[in-house]
């Protein structure tokens, strides 16, 4: 049996930041995203640092990339809010991800979006569907193929 494609769907923080090489046919045709998404995107451009193999310029141009990426989802989405429905949510996801022996801990945000997603009665479209293991039985995790990042693609 063939699973139809969601027609509506919360948008995974991976997706916008991946969103101009993914393929659009993996995507649904209503898309949502949840306001940690939009926390976590306005954070990225702060959390730019050189490396030992960045030079200024790069480090600047890593900034404006993820500025662009901040501002296309501010103009283009109108954020499902983390509310009380969704705290309540966050307490059993955190629970599932302890019964999978995992550490809720490092995963605040991802599991914010999850209960976001439950919430709204939404699948959840990401490229890291191994974040979300242990919550199978109370979120649809939709995978979506990760295309290689232009540094990553080979010759």
């Amino acid at each position: 049996m063939t699973s139809e494609p969601a027609r509506q769907g919360l948008l995974d923080t991976n997706i916008l930041i991946l969103r101009r090489c993914v393929d659009v046919a993996e995507l649904p045709d209503e898309m949502a995203i949840s306001v940690v998404t939009l926390a976590e995107l306005s954070a990225g451009p702060h959390q730019v640092r050189r490396n030992d193999e960045q030079d200024l310029y790069d480090e600047h141009e890593e900034r404006a990339r993820r500025m662009d990426i901040l501002q296309r989802a501010e103009n283009e989405f109108d954020p499902i809010p983390f509310d009380a429905e969704a705290a309540r949510v966050y307490g059993r996801l955190s629970a599932a991800v302890i019964a999978a022996a995992r550490k809720p801990r490092r995963r605040t945000a991802d599991l914010m979006i999850a209960a976001t997603a439950v919430a709204e009665d939404l699948p959840l479209f990401t490229t890291n569907p191994g974040d979300y293991t242990g919550l199978e039985r109370l979120l649809r995790v939709v995978p979506v193929t990760r295309p290689p990042l232009p540094h990553e693609k080979k010759p």
